[in-house]
């Protein structure tokens, strides 16, 4: 800040000013020989003055020390308070020379503080009582401009009260000033009384206790003197480097940036500093801050130096950590950076572009295609500008986020254009040595570009649907009627799901149809299936390709009635059986069929001959079947070549996200890469951390190709009757509780002498899921556990806790006419049990479980949904759990646990299905006191993650210690009723 330039007072100035704190302006007069005079001439005086003085009598004599140190005068004078000395002061006739020059040159500066609004309301102790006031801000721009203020002053000035007769007239000014500027509000229009002792007129006394006006003036202060804390006048402006002049043969470029030096002015400007101009004073005030700024960015220390200045001189790297975290550091520490006006902030894009005759057809698939990196071309662009090979050369060769372009700088936060270049050449490098790309990763760029390069990729063209998911993230089937030859009527979330599969397939794109268990994904199928031919045969009779349907055995009988009933015109072909051999050639038969159904085991055995035919669609049912990629059985089907793959299953992920991976990978093979790249890119970090962010990259990748609907979508539980699950919970029997603590004793020694001799961890996992298998069996029964062969119920007497509260319920069950689904994961068991609930039930009970035949299978099926079958069927979890309809039931059961919330759903699932009407209970057994309740509490603590991934069946409580497994198992006092 420049000093103030005035005159000092000399023997010829007549009018005198003086202020008094708490008093006022008062002034006085000295005749010609320098002699106070209290009749001054009113001709000699300033017209203003004179004005002032006109009829006044100098009667208030005070006493002025000055001009020599010595000299103390008594002096006539008049007091004008601060609205009449401001008055005058602004009056433009006055001479700004002597005091009342002075005095002019401080009422301006406050107004240029009042004007910047550097002025905060305060409370002030006067005369005996508290008083509001408006005080100027104790910023440093005031501190440094009030130093210079007091010792610019004059003479007399400065022996008369000094700096704080100085202070205590600008604080005057600046209140009244306030004040003023506020005189157009009304006090009506504010509640706050303390608020409207602010306003000009007003009773400026506080309207409170002594004791809450003290503690007031006590926070604003504090408040006010706040704003002294990381606060500077210092300001840095960066400046480009100077490129050498074309006209002048003798300029060296400099590529070094400047960062220039300033200080800003209460005016708001910014003025760099002139060494040369700076008294000691300021420019110890200045290395001051600059030296702050050193601290509060580190890098600076580093820069170099202008020899002529205080600038700094940097170069680009040091540039890109002042704009990446300098720049807020030092904002920190109140220091303002300047950045030049040229210097853009921009954010780049990629699209890829197809090249001549690119995804012109869709014969060819069009998923391979996007192998072939050569068949396209990635292009960045700044804006509308799309960089040429030059440009992008020049920025691969460039690190950080500032880069020159064109001869311009420009930044891209995150090195994006760096990185973005250099993954275009590396991409083109790839492409003129013929290397396919990993088509993952393509697509991963594709959906989530922004994520991996700093840069969204905006546009694809080339390949229609791809420009569909990168413009809007999914795929979006055009209209298509209901075909007319399918003998059911659609539910709308049945017909998008046709529609869906049919926009797929015309794309040559597979896909995921992964509906809740129950939902109709069989008859979306085969509504697409209809839809195809009908299309075809006005079209394209070509397009009538064959569909190879591949599924468990249990559900092959469902498919054949399922197409019979609902597309009778479709010709199915068996190829199941050890007879299937002896109908004749497979091929032929195969290709004039419209479908063909097959298990998971015959496309083992009979890969050869399905290769044999190019089906149009291969469809994989409950495909969560095929997740291990290393079978014979996964390789068998992967190996079936097609136009498009879909894949049927109600579980995407039934233990972890490998599963996902491998059932898109049966459809659109390469998608998600391989099973380490995978693991590596999303798994690892969404199951072991639950990072949003990679799930939210792998839905953006997966969502265009998986249909998932559940059961508690909107759309879709209007077609669902209510469901009720509860938890059953069964005291064990005095027999059961002796039987469970020898097995959990058994097990401690057993681990306790592993612990001692070094068994292989191997062992240690056998001999713990061993235990819990047998636990499970004595909370089911003892005759199960046993294996005795002994009865299930003694002299009348239950044997366990669960039998007995299972005949109760289904004595109810039957007595109400409705029937039951009963399910049980140990074979031995319910082929036990099923005698005795015949005779509970008063009708034979069927046990359905994987060792039965096909034909055995299909006919308990069709006796169950029959109206006039058995009330009660039993099912294994594992056989009766996947691809059956027992809608009949409107009651399940689950006897003992999986303990995989999937597994079980899906078997839940059979009943619980599109076709039931009737309310469905599910009811989970559960032993009081054990380990079943214990791990029961852990699922349902846990079970809002199962929506993305379950723990791996029961393996994982292998891996707990000794001391926490036992507590997990030991019985409870309560586990036993009374």
């Amino acid at each position: 800040m420049a000093r103030a330039r005035m005159e000092r007072v000399t023997s010829a100035d007549t009018t005198h000013a003086l202020w008094r704190p708490g008093i006022g302006l008062s002034l006085w007069f000295t005749d010609a020989d320098g002699s106070p005079t209290a009749t001054p001439d009113a001709a000699t005086l300033p017209a203003p003055v004179a004005e002032v003085v006109s009829g006044r009598t100098l009667r208030r004599t005070i006493s002025v020390t000055g001009p020599e140190p010595s000299t103390v005068r008594q002096v006539g004078s008049l007091t004008l308070g601060p609205a009449a000395a401001t008055a005058l002061l602004d009056d433009p006739g006055l001479p700004r020379t002597g005091e009342l020059g002075y005095y002019t040159y401080l009422a301006a500066s406050v107004r240029r503080f009042v004007s910047a609004g550097a002025v905060t309301p305060t409370l002030a102790w006067t005369t005996g009582s508290w008083v509001t006031r408006w005080t100027p801000l104790p910023s440093t721009h005031w501190r440094a401009w009030l130093s210079h203020a007091i010792s610019a002053a004059p003479p007399v000035v400065v022996q008369n009260g000094g700096g704080e007769a100085v202070l205590d007239f600008c604080r005057e000014v600046t209140d009244h000033e306030c004040r003023r500027r506020c005189d157009g509000l009304s006090a009506g229009v504010f509640r706050s009384s303390l608020v409207r002792s602010l306003l000009p007129g007003a009773d400026d006394e506080v309207p409170m206790s002594s004791d809450r006006a003290s503690s007031a003036s006590t926070a604003w202060q504090e408040w006010a003197d706040g704003v002294r804390e990381n606060e500077s006048s210092l300001v840095l402006r960066l400046h480009e480097p100077e490129h050498a002049d074309d006209e002048d043969p003798h300029s060296v470029p400099d590529d070094r940036w400047r960062l220039q030096v300033c200080r800003r002015s209460v005016d708001g400007l910014d003025v760099p500093i002139d060494l040369h101009r700076l008294d000691p004073h300021e420019l110890d005030e200045v290395t001051t801050e600059v030296a702050a700024a050193v601290r509060a960015f580190s890098g600076l220390s580093r820069a170099g130096h202008d020899r002529a200045t205080l600038d700094f001189l940097l170069n680009t790297d040091l540039v890109t950590d002042l704009l990446d975290s300098g720049a807020a550091d030092l904002a920190g520490a109140g220091i303002v950076v300047l950045l030049p006006r040229t210097l853009a902030e921009v954010t780049p894009t990629l699209s890829l572009r197809g090249r001549t005759g690119v995804g012109a057809t869709v014969e060819r698939s069009v998923m391979v295609g996007l192998s072939e990196i050569r068949d396209f071309q990635w292009q960045l662009a700044i804006g509308d500008d799309v960089l040429d090979d030059g440009d992008l050369a020049a920025l691969a060769a460039q690190k950080g986020s500032l880069v020159r372009v064109r001869g311009v700088w420009i930044r891209a936060e995150g090195s994006a254009l760096s990185r973005a270049a250099e993954f275009i050449t590396t991409q083109r490098a790839l492409a003129a040595s013929g290397d396919p790309a990993d088509m993952g990763e393509l697509f991963n760029l594709v959906t989530t570009g922004s994520d991996r390069l700093g840069v969204p990729v905006t546009s694809v063209s080339g390949l229609s649907w791809l420009d569909e998911v990168a413009a809007g993230g999914t795929l979006t089937p055009d209209p298509l009627s209901a075909p007319a030859s399918l003998a059911a009527e659609l539910r709308p979330y049945q017909h998008r799901g046709m529609e869906w599969l049919a926009h797929l397939a015309s794309l040559g794109i597979g896909a995921v149809l992964a509906d809740d268990m129950g939902l109709g994904k069989t008859v979306q199928v085969i509504a697409l299936l209809c839809s195809e031919r009908e299309v075809a045969a006005d079209s394209d009779p070509a397009g009538r390709g064959p569909t190879l349907i591949i599924c468990p055995m249990s559900v092959v009988g469902n498919w054949e009635r399922e197409i019979a009933r609902f597309a009778p015109h479709l010709q199915v072909l068996v190829h199941h059986g050890p007879g299937r051999s002896r109908r004749g050639p497979f091929t032929p038969a195969a290709r004039a069929a419209d479908v063909t159904i097959t298990t998971f085991a015959i496309a083992t055995r009979d890969t050869e001959a399905l290769q044999s035919v190019s089906w149009r669609h291969v469809v994989v049912d409950e495909a969560q079947h095929i997740k291990n990629v290393n079978t014979a059985q996964s390789r068998a089907v992967r190996g079936i070549a097609a136009r498009q793959r879909i894949a049927l299953t109600g579980t995407p992920v039934e233990n972890r996200l490998e599963d996902l991976r491998a059932v898109v990978d049966l459809v659109n093979p390469g998608l998600l890469g391989s099973p380490s790249v995978f693991k590596a890119r999303f798994a690892e970090s969404i199951e072991r951390e639950r990072d949003p962010d990679a799930a939210r990259r792998l839905n953006a990748i997966t969502s265009p190709f998986i249909l998932r609907r559940v059961k508690t979508d909107p759309t879709i539980i209007a077609d669902l009757p209510e469901k009720t699950e509860l938890t059953v919970r069964a005291n064990l029997t005095v027999e059961q509780a002796a039987l469970y603590r020898a097995v959990t004793d058994d097990l401690m020694q057993a681990l306790g002498r592993s612990d001692s001799d070094g068994t292989h961890e191997g062992h240690r996992v056998r001999t713990v899921l061993a235990a819990l298998t047998r636990l499970k069996q004595v909370c089911n029964h003892p005759a199960h556990f046993l294996g005795d062969g002994s009865a299930l119920v003694r002299r009348n007497a239950h044997r366990s806790g669960k039998l007995e509260l299972l005949a109760d319920i289904l004595e109810n069950i039957v007595a109400d006419g409705e029937r039951a689904l009963i399910f049980t994961q140990f074979t031995a068991f319910g082929e036990m049990l099923a005698p005795w609930l015949s005779k509970v039930c008063g009708e034979d009970v069927s046990f359905l479980h994987g060792g039965l035949s096909r034909t055995a299978r299909d006919r308990m099926v069709s006796e169950f949904q029959d109206e006039a079958g058995p009330p009660v069927l039993m099912a294994s979890l594992k056989a009766g759990g996947t691809g059956l309809n027992l809608t009949a039931a409107n009651h399940v059961v689950h006897l003992d646990r999986w303990w995989n919330p999937a597994v079980e759903a899906q078997a839940t699932d059979r009943a619980y299905r599109i076709g039931q009407t009737k309310r469905v209970e599910v009811r989970t057994f559960v032993c009081v006191g054990t380990i079943e309740e214990r791990i029961d509490a852990m699922i349902t603590d846990k079970r809002a993650l199962s929506d993305l991934t379950v723990t791996a069946g029961e393996s994982w409580l292998a891996d707990i210690a000794n001391d926490d497994l036992y507590d997990l198992m030991r019985l409870r006092d309560e586990a036993v009723g009374d």
